[in-house]
């Protein structure tokens, strides 16, 4: 079973900054595609970044675009989501999750999630 732990949640501020991880208990974690997603109270779950095994982006939310990135470490089975200009409409809680269907980016493509962590912008 692939398990996947997110960390970095918190309260910040408007115009602040987060780092969220992902930690994976995979070791063939570098055959996963890894998907970020939030999902705000009343909202629908949305995605903001899907990742190929390898690295490659291939989707970024127009919502986050210029203010997060992110990117992977598959010596350390952690992926990582890095939020600046946080705004409060960012809030939500966030997921990451696994799969290893190769163009993964839907989330009913992903098998493995995380339990989320809280993300809250407000001043």
């Amino acid at each position: 079973q692939v398990q996947l732990v997110e960390s970095g949640g918190g309260l910040v501020q408007p115009g602040e900054s987060l780092r969220l991880s992902c930690a994976v208990s995979e070791l063939t974690f570098k055959h996963y595609g890894i998907g970020w997603f939030r999902q705000a109270p009343g909202k629908e779950r949305e995605a903001i970044f899907c990742i190929k095994n390898r690295g490659e982006i291939t989707y970024s939310a127009n919502s986050v675009t210029g203010r997060f990135t992110t990117s992977r470490d598959n010596g350390k089975n952690t992926v990582y989501l890095e939020m600046k200009s946080l705004k409060p409409e960012d809030t939500a809680v966030y997921y990451c999750a696994a799969s290893l269907l190769p163009n993964a980016c839907q989330s009913d493509e992903y098998y493995y999630w995380g339990q989320g962590t809280q993300v809250t912008v407000s001043s």
